[in-house]
């Protein structure tokens, strides 16, 4: 059912006009005063189902950026070594599973980035944890539709699969890695889509109506005048003639012929156009509120693209994306490491990938870092050198004080 039949609308076969059969109400096309007025206070509030949210190009935006970058950054398992260094756990099983192959159809981009689609868009994210013993060898990735989560005597969950075959099987909580977004009652995050039905609906079903109307309308954009009184033939006939030629968005722009001194006036814009493209760009700054997108990066802002650009990703870093960093740090912690290991075993999303500064501000980071202009040093060359993924110099190791030159083997540079 699409907007206008959601609306109490439908077009008349006849003419381009748009009827509202419950009010009584007809339209000329998107710039009628009327038509803004009613899709702005008479839209029905509902639920928008995942597939229709996602068509909203505002929607995808926000939930592609989000997934696209939790799939791409690096989340390897880390671990505390014995001298207090955090090192990555490439022994650790889980390293494995995150960093390379969480299943065998999956790479680890896929995974993480489908994942984070269905918490954004569900609320909820699951996997199956299939283990070898005490190892966690794969994480097979459920359908939220899948999933029906309750609670037990004890407190504990409990997880009812629908399995392929249309069978069931239920799995306690060792055995299911859990995302939860926000959540009314702590067992099951609500869905950001339904939380935002209405705003989301709005947006979705005044798309459908512009794009009936350009379809099967006529932009009316004047008025033809006759000086003299037009019989019911010829009128009927002008009017088949006029929707011949310029019904649809195929024809916008063609000229009118006029005959019998009959002139064409073309309505001015008015101010009633700029409201609903006001009103649209609002709609997806609503959208984007709802999942922490900035304005710039749903393309819907004309601010320069200056320093302030850098400030607003950093923004976007630490308010938007480091919250989801954390539901998956902490799950992955409760659901697939063991207790005894919390302190020291961890997952880790490296946000540093996403605020790395240009080239010429990196090196002068280092430099500084390694005792360049008076700095006391605190990084060794060579840690540097792994940072710019360059292997060990034999003299890279060690702080060189303030002032003083590093040494470097006969015939050899850093």
């Amino acid at each position: 059912m699409g907007i206008l039949e959601r609306l109490g609308m439908k077009p008349k076969t006849s003419s381009h006009l748009l009827e509202v059969n419950a009010a009584g109400q007809s339209f000329n096309g998107l710039n009628d005063p009327a038509f803004y007025e009613y899709v702005r206070n008479g839209l029905v509030t509902g639920t928008v189902s995942a597939s229709d949210a996602l068509k909203n190009t505002a929607v995808l935006r926000s939930v592609s950026l989000i997934s696209g970058v939790i799939g791409r950054i690096p989340s390897p398992i880390k671990q505390v070594s014995a001298d207090g260094r955090i090192i990555e756990a490439v022994n650790n099983p889980l390293y494995r599973v995150f960093m390379h192959r969480p299943n065998a159809w999956q790479d680890a981009n896929q995974f993480k980035k489908l994942m984070q689609l269905w918490l954004l868009v569900h609320g909820n994210a699951y996997a199956q944890v299939v283990r070898v013993g005490e190892r966690v060898v794969a994480l097979n990735p459920i359908h939220p539709n899948k999933v029906v989560v309750s609670q037990n005597n004890d407190f504990s969950l409990k997880y009812r699969v629908t399995l392929p075959g249309g069978s069931y099987r239920e799995y306690t909580s060792r055995d299911i890695l859990h995302l939860r977004g926000d959540s009314e009652d702590g067992i099951s995050g609500v869905s950001p889509v339904k939380l935002a039905a209405d705003v989301i609906n709005s947006k979705v079903e005044a798309a459908k109506a512009a794009n009936r109307v350009f379809t099967q309308g006529m932009m009316v954009g004047g008025n033809l005048a006759h000086p003299n009184k037009l019989s019911p033939e010829a009128r009927a006939n002008l009017i088949a003639s006029m929707e011949r030629r310029h019904s649809g968005s195929e024809n916008a722009g063609k000229w009118i012929v006029t005959e019998e001194g009959m002139v064409a006036k073309p309505f001015a814009s008015t101010a009633v156009d700029a409201q609903l493209v006001e009103f649209q760009a609002s709609l997806v700054e609503e959208i984007g509120r709802v999942f922490g997108v900035p304005r710039p990066l749903l393309g819907v802002d004309d601010t320069s693209w200056g320093s302030g650009i850098e400030q607003l990703a950093i923004l976007f870093v630490r308010f938007s994306l480091a919250p989801w960093f954390d539901v998956w740090e902490q799950a992955v912690k409760v659901a697939l490491i063991p207790e005894r290991d919390w302190g020291s075993v961890m997952l880790d999303f490296d946000e540093r990938e996403l605020l790395r500064g240009t080239i010429k501000e990196q090196f002068e980071a280092y430099a500084k870092a390694a005792g360049s202009g008076g700095h006391h040093p605190w990084m060794e060359p060579n840690e540097i050198r792994r940072e710019q993924n360059l292997g060990d110099h034999p003299d890279g190791f060690g702080l060189v004080p303030a002032g003083q030159a590093a040494p470097v083997s006969q015939g050899a540079t850093l």
